[in-house]
């Protein structure tokens, strides 16, 4: 009995570790307070996002930071922790929880991991509060739009110049 015990335990962490490397974002926050209510709402947006929210016991969760290769990380599961696992967009899950912390004060934002990088809150913090992607492309296409814009202005005013002369 206790053997099968500590196989699904294996199990459990070396499945965790897996998700963890593959995750592009893993944020990890403080969940004591939310009710059950809250805490499906966060799950449902993280979900339209693609990522996914997990309440596993501290140990194991220690563990298989440790196994992925996170072991600053594994010293922040103390007390009722959830973790955030993205796999598709880096930002999504930083943007959801902040989002969700400052509608819900009993949230903290303990740290994570940005694409492979065991990070502070203030790390998440700052990619939270980066532009969405669409706005970035937006700002890039823009950018680099202006110097053609800048040149056809001028190669229009010379045209003009030449027919009036």
């Amino acid at each position: 009995m206790e053997r099968a015990s500590v196989q699904r335990k294996a199990v459990a962490v070396e499945a965790l570790a897996e998700r963890l490397k593959e995750a592009k974002t893993a944020v990890l926050f403080d969940y004591k307070g939310l009710t059950v209510e809250q805490f499906t709402d966060l799950r449902n947006q993280l979900r339209n996002e693609g990522c996914e929210v997990n309440v596993i016991k501290n140990n194991i969760s220690r563990r298989a930071s440790v196994a992925a290769g996170y072991e600053e990380l594994a010293d922040s599961f103390v007390g009722p922790k959830a973790l955030i696992l993205g796999f598709d967009d880096v930002v999504a899950p930083a943007k959801i929880i902040a989002e969700f912390a400052k509608a819900n004060k009993v949230v903290e934002i303990e740290g994570g991991v940005i694409e492979g990088k065991v990070v502070a809150r203030e790390s998440i913090m700052e990619l939270a509060n980066l532009p969405s992607r669409e706005t970035l492309l937006t700002q890039l296409a823009a950018g680099l739009l202006m110097p053609v814009r800048e040149v056809a202005i001028g190669l229009n005013m010379l045209a003009e110049q030449q027919e009036a002369n």
